[in-house]
Parts: C-alpha cells; structure tokens; sequence
C-alpha cells in the first residue's frame, strides 16, 4: 500500500474531489502517512472495508460475516494481558501534573494491550458489526462507532462521543448524564470540534447535546454519550477536501484540549506509537464524504496482537478507575 505524505495526501483529495472521483482515505494519527486510492485501484485481497455501507467487501464474504457470530463450533479465545497497575499509574501521573499545571484540561490516554487469541484480524473485521471498519492485511483491523465527520450537500457535522457506562449498571443512563467528569469531558471536547469546525465552516452550532447511544458488545451494552455539531461549506468545498480534512486533524475526542499541547503531553506519558490508531478513515462518493475515529483497534506485529484503546484524564480522574475502564475496553466485537 502506497503511503503519501500530508502534503501529497492533501493534493490527491482535492483533485480527486474536485473531478468528482469516488475515493478512500486512511490518514494516520500524526497525519504523516496517509493513503488515499481512487476505489477502483483498491485491491480486497489486501485491504477491505465496509464505511457505513460503502464497501469493496465480497459478496461472497458476507455469508462468512453473518454465520461467524453464531457458529458454535468455532471455539474462540481472547485473552488480555494489560500493562501492570504501576505502569499505567506513571504515565498517568504525567498526564495529570501537566492537567493541573494548566498545560491540559482534558488529556486522551491510550495503552497497547497484548492479546492473546486465535482469531486473524480478517476474522475480527468480519464477525464485527460496527458501523466503520476496516481491514489491512498482516497490519491492523479497525471496527469504529466513532464519526469523525460527513459532509452532505455542503454541510458538514460532527458528532463526538465522550462518556461511557456498562448499560447493565442501575439507572445507567442517568449516572452517565450526572456525572460530573463525564459532563465536564463532553462538554470540553464539543467546545474543541466547534472551534475546529468553524476553522472551515460558516454558522457553527451545537444541534444536539449530549444524546445517548447503545452499542452492543459481547460483554454485553454499553451506554455513550455524544453531540451533534454542523455548519456550512463554501461552495467550492470539493476542489478543498483534502484541505479541509487535515485543518480538523487530529480528531479532538482522541487528543483533547488544547491540542498542541495536549499532543506533546501524550508522547510523554504513551510508551509506544500509535501509528494508525486514532488516526481516521472515511470515504468519498463522488459527491458526500462520510468518516470515522480509529478506535477499537487491534493491531498484528509478527505473531503478536495488541488492543489499543484509551479513555480521557481530566483533573477529577482517579488512577485506580481509570485503569480498570481502560482494561475494560479491550473486547473482541463478537455479538
């Protein structure tokens, strides 16, 4: 798979967009390795997606994808083996110094998990039921409920998510709500896509706020909380895709605030690379784009696999919760 740089990935969307040529894109967390192939030239023996209905999935896959979940004879293993307390606890002690240095005020953290399982990564993109995902042989699958942005008849939304709960918990729905710390996070990352948002746009707003969703999982549901933000394009928006993608990069919820900052926090408290995690991947029709967050992502190196995953640190964290969320979220997405 070729890789552009950020300015050779700028290029190619807005010529791809300005002559109306249906393309995907997969841009990495630190936006110096991109990919961006015309749909014809994307080859499904090396790389497969299925971005909210738009596909190159076989259809002879698709038979695999719905009896995978249900076929009882195939015996599935998925052991975590997540990074000890005391190691999450370091990084996290950075995170918080610089918090309550005023450096940050809300810090995305994010741990590489081992796994031990004997699922391929083809056969976790294909047994995943999420709304994005994506699959890149011998390197990494991705299944993301995460928007990151559509844009549609020259409007563009976003739509972050921040605030997560087990949906078996008592009255879930309304600890998430009341929450101070999830109130405070949300409304700390919606205040960054507005701003990033209007970086591009005219008549910025927030139509929804704070609106609950059930993702299903197979420990069971969980409840998340997200917003709707929108504004409108210039006219001339096709010929500057590329453009107005990378202004909005990284994606604020997988960061948080203020970026720059927050970004230099993040390299000093994570102990590996996060390479595509994080980054994003989306489509374009010819006339909409829709895109999505990398999270929920497990990557092969060698015979290894790793979970990468993540949650927000604000001054009213707590280490102990955080590193039990954090080992929490390491899931194989078998419904």
């Amino acid at each position: 798979m070729h890789l552009y740089t950020k300015e050779q990935a700028v290029k190619q969307m807005n010529e791809l967009g300005i002559s109306r040529r249906p393309f995907i894109f997969i841009i990495n967390y630190l936006q110096d390795a991109s990919y961006v192939g015309d749909v014809s030239s994307v080859d499904s023996a090396e790389l497969l997606y299925n971005l909210n209905g738009f596909t190159n999935q076989p259809v002879s896959d698709k038979s695999y994808e719905d009896s995978f979940p249900n076929n009882k004879e195939k015996h599935i293993r998925w052991k975590p083996l997540p990074e000890s307390f005391d190691a999450y606890r370091h990084s996290f002690h950075i995170v918080q110094r610089n918090i309550f240095a005023g450096n940050s005020f809300l810090t995305n953290l994010t741990c590489r998990t081992p796994i031990e399982t004997n699922l391929t990564l083809k056969d976790i993109y294909s047994c995943s039921r999420a709304t994005y995902k994506l699959w890149l042989k011998d390197s990494f699958t991705v299944f993301s409920p995460e928007i990151f942005v559509r844009i549609h008849q020259g409007r563009i939304c976003s739509f972050p998510m921040k605030g997560t709960i087990d949906a078996s918990i008592p009255d879930a729905a309304q600890f998430l709500i009341n929450d101070p710390k999830e109130a405070a996070e949300h409304a700390t990352i919606v205040d960054l896509i507005r701003n990033d948002l209007s970086m591009v746009a005219n008549q910025v707003s927030v139509s929804r706020y704070r609106y609950i969703d059930t993702l299903r999982t197979n420990l069971g549901s969980i409840l998340q909380t997200s917003s709707e933000i929108q504004g409108t394009l210039p006219d001339d928006y096709h010929a500057h895709l590329g453009d107005i993608i990378f202004k909005l990069l990284p994606a604020g919820s997988i960061t948080g605030a203020p970026k720059k900052k927050t970004m230099q926090i993040i390299q000093e408290a994570e102990n590996y690379d996060r390479g595509f995690y994080t980054g994003i991947m989306g489509y374009f029709d010819g006339e909409n784009l829709d895109s999505a967050v990398m999270i929920r992502f497990v990557e092969q190196e060698g015979e290894k696999m790793y979970f990468k995953s993540g949650g927000g640190i604000t001054c009213q964290s707590d280490v102990e919760s955080e590193y039990n969320e954090m080992k929490q979220k390491v899931y194989v997405p078998i419904y």
